[in-house]
């Protein structure tokens, strides 16, 4: 089997076994470079692109695949921006011919050397996660179809990272101190549809509280990443910003009118943070530039089905004006700003009027923590 010249990211060897879907041992790479070329950053992403440059050498590994079902491997992770080509490396042992990932016609490279060191302090960890789920799919579904929906899968990576990191969960006296790495047994797990947001059907059992185990127990999880919210609140005035959009799971539902009271609300890219992305909604979708802000404790509004959490913000506002019309009309966002006092949103809230739990939670919160919001924002 011809070896492969790896130059870019698959020289992280997470990223590789991930791909491979196999451990390495030390042997199954070696230090190899390509002289007459350069590794330069891609354009407008943090990825390599292999460019013909006299008298430069491009530092990188030599991978032998163990068989064509671990090259076919290879070629379905690189397929978006890579086709593979001959070329001949340098090894401790002399030169050797070699296949690498030559960028696809087109690709525009930078000047700047692309550097994985850089790369791995960055990127590395995401990437990894992301790559789990793409190569779940090798041979179910085309690559490029799959490739597609890279972004979406970062963003999906970026919510697993960070709750495997504890952020996600903050323990308390309530709890009995149950964890899913000794009380949860994953028995199967299956993608059932990926795109925008991931199904997976699992088969599992967990502890109960008696000390015993469930029987299997059969779950449909849906994944799509985290998300924020933000409850613009003028504290000179006593006044908060709601909007009002149409939304698609009431419609669904049956309900006769799926228009719905909210917060402003946004989904966390993959390179994106909570407190930056509730600025970024509040001027998308309201027209406000957010002042101070406080961040609430975060949550799962849907745990038994979504693994969505939600971190939640009160900012601070100028709601001197009386609402508007606002959203991004390439996303389809047709909003309207609604401007009241706090006790006429507490009072919809009651009635009914507000129905969404996203909104009712900073409200409630804003209720019990008003008096000491203005006295230290006014």
């Amino acid at each position: 089997m011809k070896p492969i010249f790896l130059y870019g990211s698959l020289r992280d060897r997470g990223l590789l076994e991930v791909v491979l879907g196999r451990p390495l041992g030390p042997a199954c790479i070696l230090p190899a470079r390509a002289e007459g070329f350069v590794a330069l950053r891609h354009a407008r992403a943090d990825y390599p692109l292999l460019w013909p440059a006299p008298g430069a050498a491009a530092e990188g590994t030599l991978f032998r695949p163990a068989g064509p079902a671990e090259r076919a491997r290879l070629e379905f992770y690189e397929s978006a921006e890579y086709e593979l080509a001959g070329i001949e490396v340098l090894t401790a042992s002399g030169l050797v011919a070699a296949d690498y990932f030559r960028p696809r016609e087109g690709a525009p490279a930078s000047a700047e050397p692309w550097d994985l060191a850089a790369w791995q302090a960055e990127h590395a960890a995401l990437v990894i996660e992301a790559a789990r789920e793409l190569m779940e799919h090798h041979g179910r579904l085309p690559p490029g179809a799959l490739h597609r929906h890279w972004p979406a899968m970062l963003t999906r990576a970026r919510a697993r990272v960070l709750a495997a990191q504890g952020g996600a969960v903050a323990g308390d006296a309530l709890r009995t101190g149950f964890s899913a790495a000794r009380d949860v047994e994953w028995l199967e797990r299956r993608p059932a549809w990926t795109g925008y947001l991931a199904v997976e059907e699992h088969r599992l059992r967990h502890r109960r509280h008696d000390g015993g185990w469930t029987q299997p127990l059969a779950r449909t999880t849906v994944s799509w990443g985290d998300a924020v919210t933000i409850l613009p609140y003028d504290p000179r005035r006593d006044r908060v910003l709601m909007i009002e959009q149409f939304r698609p799971g009431p419609a669904a539902r049956g309900d006769p009118t799926p228009w719905c009271i909210e917060v402003i609300a946004g989904r966390i890219d993959a390179d994106g943070n909570s407190e930056a992305t509730a600025r970024r909604e509040a001027m998308e979708e309201a027209g406000l530039t957010i002042g101070r802000i406080i961040r609430l404790p975060g949550y799962y509004p849907t745990p038994g089905l979504a693994s969505e959490y939600l971190a939640a913000f009160v900012g601070e506002a100028d709601l001197a004006g009386e609402g508007g019309l606002h959203g991004l009309a390439a996303e389809g966002e047709d909003i309207r700003t609604i401007v009241l006092p706090l006790d006429a949103a507490l009072d919809a809230l009651e009635s009914g009027g507000v129905n969404t739990g996203p909104a009712m939670i900073p409200l409630l919160w804003l209720a019990r923590h008003r008096e000491r919001l203005r006295a230290a924002w006014a």
